[in-house]
Order: structure tokens, then sequence, then C-alpha cells
């Protein structure tokens, strides 16, 4: 299912995000210096990309696809999700908050570190759980009318929402983080 395939696309995106923001905990919790107008930028990224873009998709489109096929919402994988994704928003509330603090406060900086490592954890355990679970009952429950449906309000959302060339633009924010703190598609 193309739908699917570009939702597990954006998770590969989101992954290298995530093992960039643990670098920059890192990094921040020893001690050294980053430009904060970078994290910030990579806090944009989670914002615009992974929730304004990706998790929107799945909210309004696939969740209630899926719902309409008869996946539950509450008690179901569908609930999983968004519970899922309000805690995300949670988290990245919790590094905004931290990240004025990083240049005066070392605490701010461990902070922000846990804070990191810990939104990672629950974005890959989620983006693992979607891959391996939903992602498959969608495969079976979907047809493919749905997914072209699928696809159409995808492009839609992309042109209306996030704009001309916005994917082009999260990848080379990505690429160029990752070069800057050299880490590589292993996340080391």
């Amino acid at each position: 299912m193309r739908s699917v395939e570009t939702l597990m696309q954006e998770h590969r995106v989101i992954e290298r995000g995530l093992a960039v923001l643990e670098a920059m905990g890192r990094k921040l919790a020893a001690g050294e210096d980053l430009p904060l107008e970078r994290v910030e930028g990579l806090l944009d990224f989670f914002r615009d990309f992974a929730d304004g873009c990706h998790h929107a998709k799945e909210e309004r489109s696939l969740f209630p696809a899926l719902e309409a096929r008869g996946v539950p919402r509450a008690g179901g994988p569908v609930g999983v999700m968004l519970a899922e994704h309000e805690e995300g928003r949670g988290c990245q509330r919790r590094l905004r908050q931290e990240l004025g603090h990083l240049r005066a406060d070392r605490a701010a900086r461990e902070r922000f570190a846990e804070a990191a490592a810990g939104y990672a954890n629950l974005l890959r355990q989620h983006i693992l759980k979607e891959d391996q679970v939903l992602f498959r009952m969608a495969d079976q429950v979907l047809s493919a009318a749905d997914d072209r449906r699928l696809v159409e309000e995808f492009e839609r959302h992309e042109r209306e929402v996030m704009g001309p060339k916005a994917h082009e633009r999260f990848h080379q924010l990505i690429q160029d983080l990752e070069r800057e703190l050299g880490v590589g598609m292993s996340g080391g």
C-alpha cells in the first residue's frame, strides 16, 4: 500500500532526527556548547515534520480510515497511537522548556539530555508498533480504493499545509545536523 509506504519512509527520517537529538543531548550533558539555533531547528523538525506532517496524516486520514474498517479506537491500536502522539507532544514541550535555560544552567543541560533520551525512546517504540502492527493491519483491512484516497489526502496535506519542498528542507536539515554532529545512519 502506497499510503503505508509513505508513512514508513517518514519514520526513517524521524529515526535519523532522533539519533541527532540524542547526540545533541549527550554533547550538552557533557558540557559542550552547541549553537542553540541548531537545537531549536531540530525541535522545529519534530514539531513540524514528525507531528505537523506525519502524525497529522495519521490522525486526520489513516486512523479514521482504519476505524471505518472496524479497527477500534478505544482499547485498540488507534487509541494507543493517539495517546502516544499526545505523550510525544508533552516531551516536545519539555525539550523546548529546557532549551531556554541551556546556556546558563548546567542542570538544564542534563534535563534536556534526559528529555531527549525519553522522547527518542518513546518515538522509537511508537514507530516499531506502527511498522510491525498497525501498518500491517492497515494492509489487511484497507482496500485499494481506501489506499488511493489516503495517498490523495496525504498529497493534499503536503501541498496545502506543509508547502512546497517541505520534505526536502527537512531532509536537508537532518543531513546537515548529522554531518555537523558526526552522526551516521547507524545512530552513532
